[in-house]
């Protein structure tokens, strides 16, 4: 299997410009990909959030297995996170996410209301490694109107913070943080949902792994979806060549052309073509 890494230099950037922006919200709403909860999150934004409230949305959950985005949502409520299932591209479960947010920060408006503040906006980050729909959460959630703030008494120069709606804010530097993994799945897993740079991998090491993965947890899934039959223990190698044959992929001389075949693969697999699939469950 490919050995998939990133350059720790952003990492580090990221990270201190977190750790200064993070004193001056009440929440951090982190967006995973609802295929991949376990790899597409970074450990780190735990240690940087404690004491804040938390929202984790599951995005892309229409991508995702329903039941397994159920277990999901159980285990990250049983870890004392705010959880929700969104579509952002689509705009579903964004219609819910204020009450969330209301409910995620009660004891912040309660000490508020107790002090004679009413009504001071909820001010939250977004975070979330590349890829996982950080924009078009924003752009969603704010309908594409985002008016600025401008900058506030006590808050560093050049923070600009984006009025969502009376009682959100958001600020405007979304964090940004690379996945670190020592766990070669994690960046097998990422590499599947497109978050590392498909020029960095090998597609048809990918698409091996890929339909190994669908043969074992969902059976049927390739036979429905490319018109073959697979016998017992066949080999994913074999299993992509029938594919090929299947959508007529071909190079010169009637050779399969797998690399083709592998590309179509796995975009399908992206794109939702093959069946809703998740391929991590909670405490693997």
């Amino acid at each position: 299997m490919a050995n998939y890494q990133w350059y720790p230099g952003h990492m580090t950037k990221a990270k201190r410009m977190m750790q200064e922006d993070i004193k001056l919200i009440d929440l951090v709403i982190e967006l995973v990909d609802a295929r991949v909860p376990f790899s597409s999150r970074n450990p780190d934004i735990d240690e940087l959030g404690k004491n804040k409230s938390r929202i984790i949305l599951l995005n892309k959950s229409d991508l995702a297995d329903t039941e397994k985005n159920r277990l999901w949502m159980s285990h990250f409520a049983s870890k004392g996170f705010h959880v929700l299932e969104i579509n952002a591209k689509a705009g579903a479960g964004m219609k819910a996410i204020q009450g969330v947010v209301q409910e995620a920060c009660k004891e912040k408006i309660e000490r508020d209301r107790r002090r004679g503040i009413l009504n001071r906006p909820v001010r939250a980050m977004v975070v979330g490694i590349p890829n996982v729909g950080k924009s078009t959460f924003i752009n969603s959630y704010a309908k594409r109107a985002c008016t600025r703030t401008g900058n506030k008494p006590g808050v560093t120069k050049g923070k600009q913070w984006i009025r969502l709606n009376k009682k959100l804010e958001l600020l405007d530097t979304p964090g940004i943080l690379w996945p670190k993994f020592e766990d070669q799945t994690v960046g097998l897993h990422l590499a599947m949902i497109g978050s590392i740079n498909d020029e960095l991998v090998h597609i048809d090491e990918l698409a091996y792994e890929l339909v190994k993965f669908l043969c074992g947890e969902y059976p049927g899934a390739l036979e429905s979806r490319y018109g073959i039959t697979i016998p017992d223990k066949q080999d994913a190698y074999e299993i992509i060549r029938a594919v090929c044959v299947s959508r007529k992929c071909y190079l010169k001389g009637e050779e399969p052309d797998i690399m083709k075949a592998s590309s179509m693969i796995v975009d399908d697999f992206r794109n939702g073509r093959i069946g809703k699939i998740t391929l991590e469950i909670p405490g693997e």
